[in-house]
Order: structure tokens, then C-alpha cells, then sequence
């Protein structure tokens, strides 16, 4: 299988491949514990392509999307400058707003293939924090890199219990 991750931008067929995985990925991790109708509803309501064109021309957000076999599988979407509450506001943090993969794909090199892109675009940053939900399998991919626990919060997009991580990038 060929893996690569790369930069998209803000175009049509950039937005299509991300609309793809992420409404799949939507699906697929809240179908046992959020109703089908309002995963739907959702999506209906936030997947905008016109806004989300506008969301990656911004020079503070960065998607990168990885691909198997040239088909997208996972990505991630990132925001320079932004704080969860308690972030050392003296800090150039970066926030992984997304990481997410396929669960068919979700293998070592292709979350490697996605973390290591990921990680040369963040070299500018003191801190990149994540809030991921407590069960999510990617949990144990984040503390094996150095992540550590700031607090429990909760996830956007259905409110349900997360915890902050946070990577110092200074001292790595």
C-alpha cells in the first residue's frame, strides 16, 4: 500500500476528499452512542463547503490529509495560536483540532505516515495540545508521543467526556 500525506487547500476537490472521510469518520465513531438522525443533522448543518474553503485560505489553519493507494483516508486539521483556557498565553501553542483516521485504515504507518507530516508543520510552535475524547483508540497513540494530561473537558461535536493533552516542543 502507498501512503502519503500531504497539504490540501482550500479547493473544491480538496474539500470534496475531506468532506468524504470526515463524514465517514463522523459516522463510524458516534454510531453507538449518538442517534443516526442527529449525526445527519449535523452534517447538514456544518459541512458548508464555501466556509470551509474560506476556514483552509486562512493562513492560521492547516489541513493535512493522508492517502492510501491514492484513496483519502484520515487527516488532520490544525490552528496556530489557538489556547485552550489555562494555555501559557506566552506560548506559540498549536491546536490539532482533528486527527482522524479511516478504522479500516487506521494502521501504524498510516497514522505515522499523518503524525510525522503533521509534526514538520507545527516545528515553529513551544506546545500543540489536542482535546480528544476518553475512549478514542488514538488516546495511546498521543501519550506514546510524548502527549501529557492537562485536564477532562468535553468534545465538540456532540459534548461527550474528552481530556486536553498537551506535547511541550521545546524540550523534545
Amino acid at each position: 500500500m502507498e501512503i502519503v500525506s500531504k497539504f490540501v487547500v482550500g479547493s473544491d476537490q480538496g474539500v470534496d476528499e475531506f468532506f468524504d472521510v470526515k463524514k465517514a469518520f463522523i459516522r463510524n465513531s458516534y454510531q453507538e452512542i449518538i442517534a443516526p438522525e442527529i449525526i445527519d443533522n449535523y452534517i447538514k448543518e456544518y459541512f458548508d463547503h464555501r466556509k470551509m474553503i474560506n476556514v483552509l485560505n486562512d493562513f492560521s489553519n492547516q489541513l493535512i490529509m493522508v492517502f492510501a493507494d491514492q484513496q483519502p483516508v484520515g487527516y488532520c486539521f490544525f490552528q496556530t495560536g489557538n489556547f485552550y483556557p489555562e494555555a501559557d498565553e506566552n506560548q506559540k501553542t498549536t491546536a490539532i483540532k482533528e486527527f482522524s483516521i479511516l478504522q479500516e485504515y487506521d494502521l501504524p504507518e498510516v497514522r505515522l505516515s499523518l503524525w510525522n507530516k503533521v509534526k514538520s508543520a507545527i516545528q515553529f510552535a513551544d506546545s500543540l495540545w489536542i482535546n480528544i475524547r476518553e475512549n478514542d483508540s488514538q488516546i495511546h497513540f498521543f501519550k506514546d508521543q510524548n502527549f501529557v494530561f492537562v485536564k477532562d473537558t468535553v468534545s465538540e461535536p456532540f459534548n461527550l467526556p474528552s481530556s486536553i493533552y498537551e506535547l511541550d516542543l521545546k524540550n523534545l
